[in-house]
């Protein structure tokens, strides 16, 4: 039977207020990057992430970013890269603190971007990921594209996992559409569902421009706080089970 992880960047909350529905969204996934202090999050949401991942068998992840909550950590920011890697630290072990039982990281907003590119920036991410990793006792594997950060992860022996998108538009080259542009983001359901069921079953995605891109992913994400987030959910985890393609998660 086919299988795939479902994963949603969820417990966003912004001067406590929700940017998600996350009861819903917790309800049909089976991984959740919360976010953890830089853009988003606070130690109540933590907290409320960790009871209902518990409550409904979801894996937590952590959603580091820059410490951004203003631009809400989906813009560029200069940072040295030991200052980004003691911030990822500090936004790790609020999650830890807050009872997480952490199971992968995954940087958010413009820090994923950022470490498919430089180097430098992927190995301070890897570097903070690897420190928190030999606390735990046990490596914690990052998500997100490939790029510089496949290699900065495998040089301090964190294991890769690929992700693909089920909401953001792809463009020829296999990158993201960015936000700014058109097609960035898929708002139909079924559109979204279809796309999740051709890539379990064909390894492929259809570009901004109709071409096919190959994705090898394992897991497939949603993000919580785009338009129809939870429609787009529900129907993606209809269609997987209707496809018997088994929802779960790989950490």
């Amino acid at each position: 039977m086919a299988a795939i992880d479902l994963n949603a960047d969820l417990g966003e909350t912004v001067d406590g207020v929700p940017t998600a529905d996350d009861e819903a969204m917790f309800a049909v996934i089976s991984s959740a990057s919360v976010a953890c202090g830089g853009h988003a999050g606070d130690a109540a949401s933590m907290r409320a992430a960790v009871e209902r991942a518990g409550r409904m068998g979801v894996a937590v992840g952590a959603h580091p970013s820059y410490p951004d909550p203003a631009g809400f950590g989906r813009l560029p920011m200069a940072m040295a890269p030991d200052d980004l890697a003691a911030s990822v630290a500090v936004q790790l072990g609020a999650l830890v603190a807050a009872g997480a039982d952490v199971r992968y990281v995954k940087p958010h907003g413009a820090l994923y971007h950022a470490v498919t590119a430089d180097r430098g920036l992927a190995d301070a991410v890897a570097r903070a990921v690897a420190d928190q990793s030999e606390l735990l006792g046990r490596p914690l594997p990052v998500l997100g594209l490939d790029g510089e950060i496949t290699a900065a992860a495998a040089s301090v022996g964190l294991p890769f996992v690929r992700e693909a998108f089920l909401d953001r538009g792809y463009t020829p080259a296999g990158g993201l559409v960015p936000r700014t542009a058109p097609g960035a983001l898929l708002r139909d359901p079924a559109e979204v569902a279809a796309r999740a069921v051709r890539l379990v079953r064909e390894g492929v995605v259809a570009a901004v421009d109709g071409t096919l891109v190959v994705v090898d992913a394992a897991s497939l994400c949603l993000h919580g706080d785009s338009p129809a987030a939870v429609e787009m959910a529900r129907a993606v985890r209809s269609a997987l089970d209707a496809d018997a393609i088994a929802v779960r998660a790989p950490w």
